[in-house]
C-alpha cells in the first residue's frame, strides 16, 4: 500500500519538483519543527512515567524515551508492532508485566485520541461555514443526511447488541470497551493526574506547532490560514495511522486538506514530503540509536 502511495505521490508531483522546493525553504523553520517534534516526544516519554507509577514501578526516564523512540521506529516496518515492542522493552529492562505495561499504553492512546477529537472540534467551530459550504457544494446534503442517519441507527442496533447478546464476540468487545473506559478514568486517580493532563494537551500543541511552522520554509505557504493548517494536520495525521508511518499517504492527505483552500498542488506535495521526510529523518536518528543503546546502558539486565 505504501509503495503504491508514494508512486502516486511522485507521478503527481515529479521528485525533481519537490527537491526544488526543498532547495528554496528556509531550513530554520524546519529543523524548528524537527525540534518541536523532538520535545513532544520528551514529554511523551515523561508522561509515560505518570501512568506507570501508580502500579509500583519507577521507570528510568532514559529507558521510557528510548522505548518510545523505538515504538516509532518500528512503527515504520509492521503498523502498530511499536506498541508491542514498547510494552516489551520495559519488560524486558525494567521488569514492568507485559500486560500492564501495554495497557498504559492503550489508555494513553485514548487520551491521545480524545485530544484529537477536541481538535476536530475547534477545527469544525473555527471553519464551520467554510467546511459545510464546501460539501454542500459537492455533495447533496439530503444524501449526507440519511447517511448520518443511517450511521446512528446501525450504531444505536450495535450498542444494544453488544449490551443484550453473550455470545464471546460480544463479550470481547463489551470487555474491551470497560477496559477502555477505566483506562481513561484511571487518568483522574493518579497522584499526578493534572501533570499528564499538561503533557497530553503539550504533545499535540507540539504537534499542530510543527505542522505549523514547517509550513512556513515554503514561500508559497507563508500566508496560509489558520484553518488549513489545522485541517491539513488532521488528515496527515489519519494518514499516519492509515498506513505504516505516514509512507506515500502524508503528501496525498496534506494535498487532499490544502486543496480544498485552493491551495496550489505542488507547494502541497513538496510540503507534505518535506515535513513527512524531516519528522521521519529524526525517528530513524534516534530510533536507531535507542535500539543500539537499549542493551548498552542495561547491560545488568
Amino acid at each position: 500500500m505504501g509503495v503504491f502511495l508514494i508512486w502516486f505521490a511522485l507521478k503527481s508531483v515529479p521528485l525533481s519538483t519537490v527537491l526544488a522546493y526543498w532547495y528554496n525553504a528556509d531550513k530554520s523553520w524546519i529543523f524548528l519543527g524537527m525540534f518541536l517534534g523532538f520535545l513532544s516526544h520528551l514529554s511523551r516519554a515523561y508522561r509515560w512515567i505518570f501512568m506507570l507509577e501508580p502500579l509500583g514501578f519507577k521507570v528510568k526516564f532514559s529507558n521510557s524515551l528510548m522505548a518510545v523512540f523505538s515504538t516509532y521506529l518500528i512503527n515504520y516496518t509492521i503498523p502498530r508492532a511499536g506498541e508491542v515492542a514498547r510494552a516489551s522493552i520495559l519488560t524486558t529492562y525494567e521488569g514492568v508485566p507485559f500486560e500492564k505495561g501495554f495497557g498504559t499504553i492503550v489508555a494513553e492512546r485514548v487520551a491521545d485520541l480524545l485530544v484529537m477529537l477536541v481538535i476536530i472540534a475547534i477545527t469544525l467551530f473555527l471553519e464551520f461555514d467554510f467546511i459545510f459550504q464546501f460539501f454542500t457544494e459537492r455533495f447533496n446534503p439530503i444524501k449526507i443526511g440519511m447517511a448520518l442517519a443511517i450511521g446512528a441507527i446501525l450504531l444505536a442496533l450495535f450498542i444494544f447488541y453488544i449490551k443484550r447478546s453473550q455470545s464471546a464476540l460480544a463479550l470481547k468487545i463489551k470487555n474491551f470497551i470497560t477496559g477502555l473506559i477505566e483506562g481513561v478514568l484511571s487518568i483522574f486517580k493518579m497522584k499526578k493526574k493534572w501533570a499528564f493532563i499538561f503533557h497530553t494537551f503539550f504533545i499535540w500543541g507540539m504537534y499542530v506547532a510543527m505542522f505549523y511552522v514547517t509550513c512556513l520554509a515554503i514561500p508559497e505557504l507563508e500566508n496560509i490560514p489558520f484553518g488549513a493548517v489545522l485541517i491539513g494536520f488532521i488528515s496527515a495525521s489519519f494518514s499516519i495511522a492509515a498506513t505504516n508511518g505516514g509512507i506515500g499517504s502524508y503528501p496525498v492527505a496534506v494535498f487532499a486538506a490544502f486543496s480544498i483552500f485552493g491551495i496550489t498542488k505542488d507547494p502541497s506535495y513538496a510540503f507534505g514530503w518535506i515535513m513527512w521526510a524531516s519528522q521521519t529523518a529524526m525517528i530513524i536518528l534516534f530510533g536507531g540509536l535507542s535500539l543500539i543503546l537499549l542493551p548498552l546502558l542495561n547491560k545488568k539486565k
